[in-house]
């Protein structure tokens, strides 16, 4: 199963993208072993319609349209649910068990994701209750797949 990281917008040069790379790396380096088969981060551009559902319903539309055919959908949404990491691992697990071939993890933009989009996802994922920058909330997805998969390998990087 491929795992992707799906943005709205894009994550300037400096240490949170090389923080996302790093992690990424990682992702491909251990997932080949437990039947993950790589880490791809796609940036969407944000939407310059002037009204904030326009401008919600257009990214949706750009994001659908990214995620590959048969994909399972992680909402990143502050209304989502919160999960310990073990818990993630073993959704992560069950979808690649059941032949997934891909597991996108999806952050919107300032406005947030588009209600109709967010509503077919497969899992809402929140990160706690406070608000985060979008390029920490990047490097902290990339962060929890890593820790799944090394969950998953029985890899001592999770300890608990």
């Amino acid at each position: 199963m491929k795992l992707l990281l799906l943005a709205i917008g894009r994550l300037k040069a400096g240490p949170e993208r090389e923080l996302v790379a790093r992690y990424a790396d990682r992702c491909v380096a251990g997932g080949r072993k437990i039947g993950f088969t790589g880490f791809e981060m796609r940036e969407i551009d944000e939407s310059r319609a002037r009204r904030p559902e326009d401008r919600k319903a257009e990214e949706a539309a750009a994001l659908a349209a990214s995620l590959p055919q048969g994909a399972r959908k992680i909402c990143l949404d502050e209304r989502g649910r919160t999960m310990t990491s073990e818990e993630f691992s073993r959704k992560l697990g069950e979808w690649r068990d059941a032949g997934a071939p891909a597991c996108a993890l999806v952050i919107g933009g300032p406005d947030g994701l588009d209600p109709a989009f967010r509503d077919k996802a497969d899992l809402t994922l929140a990160f706690g209750a406070m608000t985060w920058p979008h390029q920490i909330v990047r490097a902290l997805a990339a962060e929890q797949l890593f820790r799944a998969l090394t969950i998953l390998s029985g890899h001592p990087y999770h300890r608990v």
